[in-house]
């Protein structure tokens, strides 16, 4: 038994995770490309190793001839195969053994090359393979070093890169700071697999919320869409497939816990949790939440909403820098345009007697402690809490905006001039 090979062997397959088979298979190759190299590359070199004890051969397979060998390399005489084989004779065939001792400095340096550059190729497949199953999953991650503006993570067997345009607009990170990551894509290379990750992508917040609730989990209540705008807010509507399940209270949880846990990985992003609804109507209104709607009249073809809001709640409605109204339009997939009961009533919208028809709406009072809720005092924080907390998020907003989302940002412009 090859003792010494045979403890390698399993020590690196125990601390590469490289299987032993692998490792082998590497070996062999390794030692008949010495080999072959030494006996300038004849074809007659051949190789048997035992792979439960690492035992190996290697001999030359040699015609035996009368008298003098003309290729000493492909033939043998009769006297010297009669040591090797006694019964050997002219016209058979004897293994002729070779010593791996025997091989020259250069031959041996070459097969510890291949035999290391096995290894190596075994370890980034194994690593490829690993982080390939991952991909799409939510992984922790350690921050160590700072590339430019890009992070270097690291993943436990592998490390990534967060780019500066997959990191949360706000976060700050420092070195040896654990974060969630949701790894986008995993490409094979020639050095080490290439892993991204992200800190922005809408998926993310869909997987830790999976962590959290078991209900989503079973699949009982499921997230039928995320509008994410990342580091600030996101919009997330939830249905449940069992009427006595609400699907908005088991992603917060009791007390909150079980959304606050997931806006602590955010670092602090605000997250709304609505109901989902088939009727594009009903859905509209829960998406402008927490602004109160009169009406909403929706176009299915054209998906187009037109949505009509008491006066003091149209900057509620639209949101900071017209926030609310954009994720709304991404959550739902309408272009929607918000208007003050004012401008309804003015254009027809409206009839002004439909305050008796309706009903008297909520008092202005209700709405005033959901100002307070949000940290909003009155209508004038558009213009003066909010200017310069998303003066620059309004500048440097992301370039994938869909068309739908511009329309909106359009619509939000022309009812804050309103």
């Amino acid at each position: 038994m090859n003792t010494e090979l045979l403890e390698a062997i399993q020590l690196i397959e125990k601390e590469k995770n490289i299987s032993r088979e692998s490792l082998i298979t590497g070996i062999e190759d390794a030692l008949m490309t010495a080999c072959k190299g030494h006996f300038n590359n004849v074809d007659n070199i051949k190789l048997e190793m035992d792979h439960d004890t690492c035992e190996y051969s290697i001999y030359a397979e040699k015609t035996v001839v009368d008298g003098v060998p003309q290729d000493k390399d492909l033939e043998i005489s009769k006297d010297a195969a009669a040591l090797i084989a006694p019964e050997a004779i002219v016209g058979d065939v004897v293994r002729v053994p070779i010593e791996s001792r025997e091989f020259g400095r250069i031959a041996t340096q070459k097969a510890k090359s291949l035999i290391l550059q096995k290894i190596r190729e075994e370890e980034r497949q194994v690593v490829y393979d690993e982080f390939k199953a991952k991909e799409h999953t939510v992984v922790t991650g350690r921050v160590q070093r700072f590339i430019g503006r890009n992070i270097n993570v690291n993943l436990g067997h592998a490390d990534a890169i967060l780019t500066e345009k997959e990191q949360a607009r706000g976060e700050h990170y420092r070195q040896g700071d654990r974060i969630k990551l949701y790894i986008v894509e995993v490409k094979d290379s020639t050095r080490a697999p290439r892993i991204l990750v992200s800190r922005t992508h809408p998926d993310l917040v869909r997987l830790l919320f999976t962590e959290e609730v078991a209900e989503i989990r079973d699949g009982t209540v499921q997230i039928m869409g995320i509008a994410r705008e990342a580091g600030s807010r996101t919009k997330m509507a939830v249905y449940s497939t069992n009427p006595d399940v609400d699907p908005v209270g088991a992603c917060v949880g009791m007390n909150g816990m079980r959304v606050n846990a997931v806006v602590d990985q955010l670092g602090g992003e605000k997250i709304d949790i609505i109901n989902w609804d088939e009727n594009p109507a009903y859905f509209i209104e829960n998406a402008l939440s927490p602004a109160k709607i009169i009406s909403v009249a929706v176009d299915p073809d054209e998906k187009i909403a037109e949505v009509i809001v008491p006066d003091y709640v149209l900057s509620l409605a639209i949101g900071k820098a017209g926030q609310n109204a954009r994720l709304a339009a991404k959550l739902t997939g309408y272009k929607i345009d918000i208007m003050s009961e004012t401008k309804a009533i003015e254009e027809g919208a409206l009839p002004p007697d439909y305050m008796e028809a309706l009903g008297t709406y909520p008092a202005q009072p209700v709405y005033e402690e959901e100002y307070e809720d949000d940290g909003y005092e009155d209508e004038e924080y558009a213009e003066d809490a909010y200017e310069e907390e998303y003066e620059e998020s309004a500048e440097d907003y992301d370039e994938t905006e869909t068309d739908e989302t511009e329309d909106a940002e359009e619509t939000v412009e022309d009812a804050e001039e309103e």
